[in-house]
């Protein structure tokens, strides 16, 4: 079968006049594999059943929705005149900074609530937020949206990366950087660093910090090829959110290696 030849259909299946989008699939397949993952540390770290349960009960849809709010801001000249497209998720349009910044808050304020360390729990989050951005980029390849500049099929061939990619990179008869892919492997590495590091010598909160410091670099570079960057005052909002959180990140792992013992992350 020559994959090359195939368009992708960003509609899965229909029920009806339902369309289930492969961007929802993936997400939802993002959130139930980062859910496993992390229950299965929250196990071995003494927590109960369902903590994690009552916590994405609550993370979860205030994450979604506080990427759409945060899309919806930095587009809103056209939201302004479109109001009816703001509920439209299911077409994209959601940003990852959002959804962090929500759901942060978000898991700060519940583990307030249940006595528990918003760092060890956010420690134990970090891998599965990451394996949610691995797999969501790929819900942007389906939707053909969060790609880069213009380049040569040459170029994209010579990154030896399989048709069925070049073909979806390109858009309108020009090929594009594959700027959800490079962001995908880089998490990839993340993700391997985070769960290597659950071995070592840290103070709580270290893998966190180091989730934060890992995806901001990346994403600084990144976010520069892409040519549907969110913009304020003529910059890219993702590349100063990123910048600042690289920064406080570092600050933050810097005065805790200082100021807090270590805890050893056992097997």
């Amino acid at each position: 079968m020559n994959f090359a030849l195939m368009a992708i259909d960003p509609v899965a299946f229909s029920i009806g006049a339902l369309e289930v989008r492969w961007y929802g699939i993936i997400i939802a397949c993002g959130i139930l594999l980062g859910y496993f993952v992390a229950q299965h540390e929250m196990k071995k770290r003494g927590f109960g059943d369902d903590f994690l349960t009552d916590l994405l009960i609550w993370t979860v849809p205030i994450a979604i929705i506080c990427a759409r709010i945060y899309y919806v801001i930095f587009e809103w000249s056209y939201y302004s005149q479109h109001p009816g497209d703001i509920i439209q998720i299911w077409n994209g349009g959601i940003a990852i900074h959002g959804a962090l910044i929500g759901g942060g808050i978000t898991v700060y304020v519940f583990c307030k609530k249940r006595g528990k360390s918003f760092w060890q729990v956010a420690d134990i989050l970090a891998p599965s937020i990451i394996i949610g951005q691995i797999l969501g980029r790929w819900g942007n390849f389906m939707n053909q949206e969060a790609y880069g500049g213009s380049v040569t099929r040459d170029f994209l061939e010579n990154l030896m990366i399989p048709n069925w990619i070049i073909d979806q990179m390109n858009v309108a008869g020009i090929y594009h950087h594959p700027t959800f892919l490079y962001e995908s492997l880089w998490n990839l590495v993340g993700l391997i660093i985070l769960l290597l590091l659950r071995k070592a010598n840290l103070r709580r909160g270290e893998i966190f910090l180091t989730y934060v410091i890992w995806y901001s670099f990346g994403r600084f570079f990144i976010e520069g090829l892409r040519t549907d960057s969110l913009l304020i005052f003529g910059f890219r909002t993702a590349q100063i959110v990123s910048l600042t959180a690289l920064v406080v990140a570092v600050i933050v792992f810097i005065y805790r290696r200082l100021k807090v013992k270590p805890v050893r992350y056992k097997d």
